[in-house]
């Protein structure tokens, strides 16, 4: 039940990332095609980040270091882009047009997933 709580915060953070930056577009037409497209949107960005993220942390580990961190913001755009590339390659209606709109997407869906992951409780505080 956990996963898919998480599953539907990070599509409702999508659709709000999707009404507020220009460079994110969610293109079906019905209701019901934009929340199946930003639930599946969801789950591949959820895989894209499982996988890659942890290699991506422990290979560029001096990076980070180095940065202070601020080459976390890349890495997450970077993911953020490939999961529009993904979502494109499915025949998803969402696209992500470039490189700083992927940046802000991606920092918007962590900042509206975390306040969204606060007000829900996970069962797990009985």
């Amino acid at each position: 039940m956990g996963i898919i709580i998480r599953l539907v915060i990070t599509a409702i953070s999508l659709w709000i990332t999707t009404l507020v930056i220009d460079g994110i577009q969610l293109t079906a037409g019905t209701a019901a095609g934009k929340a199946g497209t930003l639930l599946a949107v969801a789950a591949i960005f959820g895989l894209v980040n499982a996988v890659l993220r942890p290699i991506i942390k422990t290979i560029g580990c001096g990076l980070y270091v180095l940065t202070l961190g601020l080459m976390a913001l890349v890495v997450n755009g970077l993911l953020f882009l490939l999961t529009s590339f993904i979502a494109d390659k499915l025949d998803l209606g969402f696209h992500v047009d470039g490189f700083v709109a992927a940046i802000l997407g991606a920092l918007l869906v962590g900042i509206v997933s975390w306040v969204l992951n606060m007000l829900v409780p996970d069962g797990g505080d009985d």
